[in-house]
Parts: structure tokens; C-alpha cells; sequence
């Protein structure tokens, strides 16, 4: 294939959702966990996998801010609101969901119970990766998730690009075969590289200045 451009396109929740298990499975606490990220240091370190000659052509974040659960965890949000300023002042581009309200009743009791569901962000990065190829901003595509509801624009994507190539880059603990099939290149990223690729503390760029949450 010619060409070396490469995007990422990460989805947000699964990615989360690793870190918190590989920073259970490491033992480390709150305090000094995986997920104070940096997704441009962790992205870049994955490049020469695909060449010498591979280069960055974006990155894309796509996440929601869970307010619903403000009162069971305070701070919560406003952590995440922090995180995804960092990431945008180190040239991450990020794109927002939401969380939408649903009710749910119990085929048994009858009983009924309210629940938020996230909203968009599959939608989101599928729409991400056909636009990318459709405006021909990059050679490669690595979409950073193990969500199986992704599959159909990967097969979308491939049938209307075929010079361009797509590849996966699961979060630790989130391979998938069925994802795996797909495409021809897949790698895994490793709960060890969370740890070598975390913001310091704080974060300096030019003179604003963004410290660890205390939890984090």
C-alpha cells in the first residue's frame, strides 16, 4: 500500500474501561493509576509497527461526560472534563456523546428502574472512520476499540476503500476475534505501555499548567 498517513480513532469508554483493569491487575492505586493517559505519546509509540515511514495524520476521541453519576461520585465528572481539556491542548481532537435515560422493566417482579445508556459514540466513530477515508485524510485508519458493534462499518469501510487499510488496536484486555477477522493488522496494546505513556504531573504546556486529580 502506498502511503503512510496514519489516524487513530479511539473510542473512549472501552479504552476506559481497560485502564481501570489494568490498573487493578497492576495494583496500583487510585492515586497513581493508568488513566491519566496520554493518547498522543501512547498512539505515536505504536507507529513504527506499521513502518518506518508512518506518520501521524490525526487523532480522534470520542467519549460522553456521565453527570448521572455525579452523586455517587463526586468529582466524577469534572476529572474527565480536566482529562479531555489536556487531551485537546495536546492535539487530541475530541467529540463529545451523551448519556440518554432509559427505563427498563423486570420481566419478573414487574418492577421497573431507570438506567443511563450511552448514546453516539459507535455512530460517532464509524461516521470518523468513513469520513477520514472519504476525505482521503489518511493512508490508515487504527481504530483504537474491542466493540463488535463497529463490524459493519469495518466491512463498510473496506468494501468502498479498498486501497486504504483498517486496522484494530485493542485496549489491553479487550481483543476480539470477531474484529480480528476483519482486517489484516491488529495489535494489542499492553497494560505496560499505559503505564510508560502517562501525563506527568502536572502537565505544562506553554504557561497553562493542568495537575493530576487526586484520585486519578
Amino acid at each position: 500500500m502506498s502511503g503512510s498517513r496514519t489516524a487513530f480513532v479511539i473510542d473512549g469508554f472501552n479504552v476506559y474501561h481497560s485502564l481501570v483493569d489494568a490498573s487493578k491487575a497492576l495494583g496500583l492505586p487510585d492515586e497513581s493509576g493508568t488513566k491519566w493517559l496520554n493518547l498522543h505519546a501512547l498512539c505515536e509509540s505504536y507507529l513504527p509497527v506499521f513502518g518506518s515511514d508512518a506518520t501521524l495524520a490525526g487523532i480522534y476521541y470520542f467519549s460522553a461526560l456521565a453527570h448521572h453519576l455525579q452523586s455517587l461520585h463526586p468529582g466524577l465528572t469534572a476529572r474527565h472534563q480536566l482529562y479531555v481539556r489536556v487531551l485537546k491542548e495536546t492535539g487530541v481532537s475530541v467529540e463529545l456523546g451523551r448519556f440518554k435515560k432509559k427505563l427498563i422493566t423486570c420481566h419478573s417482579c414487574k418492577s421497573t428502574i431507570k438506567r443511563h445508556e450511552e448514546k453516539e459514540t459507535d455512530v460517532a466513530v464509524a461516521s470518523k472512520l468513513l469520513e477520514i477515508l472519504a476525505l482521503d485524510l489518511a493512508d490508515r485508519v487504527i481504530l483504537v476499540t474491542g466493540d463488535t458493534d463497529l463490524a459493519p462499518a469495518v466491512r463498510t469501510a473496506k468494501r468502498l476503500y479498498p486501497t486504504k487499510e483498517i486496522c484494530f488496536a485493542f485496549p489491553w484486555n479487550r481483543k476480539q476475534a470477531e474484529l480480528e477477522a476483519l482486517v489484516t493488522t491488529c495489535i494489542s496494546i499492553t497494560r505496560e505501555a499505559y503505564l510508560r505513556h502517562q501525563f506527568r504531573d502536572p502537565v505544562v504546556i506553554g504557561r497553562k499548567q493542568f495537575r493530576k486529580p487526586p484520585t486519578w
